[in-house]
């Protein structure tokens, strides 16, 4: 795994090539599971990564070293994923509480998904909640990010993601008990 200030240095040098193939190898399977937790389908994740990946590429010499890495990767992978759900909804004429209810019925779709039925009901709940909530819970909770990195991806307050993140627990909770499992 390449350490990060590594992969600044190459940037720094100009070195584009190897600092993105060092963020290949270090990151593309968290970046894949921070966007499939979103679409609920491999290959839809697959499709999106390759676009993210894309970016990161043409926004590599721009990259100061101001943020850290993961947290520069994770804004982009973040804002292209929810670029993403916005087209969705915009070409099939849906709401966001119709986009939770799509994605959530992809999960039992998923030939890929291998959770047991506490998972499954657990990543529905996800998806049940306001996108707002989703991204905080996922990133907190899967990935878990500390609520700094979190608001510095997100730009919104460590304030607003705690209440956020309460809000969700508490309606994933409430969703897990009332559930036929």
């Amino acid at each position: 795994m390449t350490d990060d200030r590594h992969i600044i240095k190459l940037c720094h040098e100009g070195e584009y090539e190897l600092a993105f193939n060092s963020i290949v190898d270090t990151y593309s399977e968290r970046l894949y599971w921070h966007v499939r937790r979103f679409l609920c389908s491999h290959e839809d994740t697959n499709d999106l990564l390759q676009d993210i990946f894309i970016k990161i590429w043409s926004s590599l010499s721009s990259f100061r070293g101001d943020a850290q890495i993961y947290t520069w990767l994770y804004r982009i992978a973040t804002n292209e994923t929810l670029n993403h759900l916005k087209k969705i909804r915009r070409e099939n004429a849906i709401s966001l509480d119709a986009e939770g209810q799509l994605l959530a019925s992809r999960i039992d779709e998923d030939p890929y998904f291998n959770g047991d039925a506490l998972q499954r009901e657990l990543h529905k709940a996800i998806q049940q909640l306001p996108e707002k909530q989703r991204l905080v819970f996922n990133m907190r909770y899967f990935d878990e990010l500390k609520y700094e990195d979190i608001a510095e991806i997100t730009g919104t307050s460590v304030g607003a993601l705690k209440a956020s993140y309460h809000h969700a627990y508490n309606k994933i909770k409430e969703a897990l008990e009332n559930a036929d499992i």
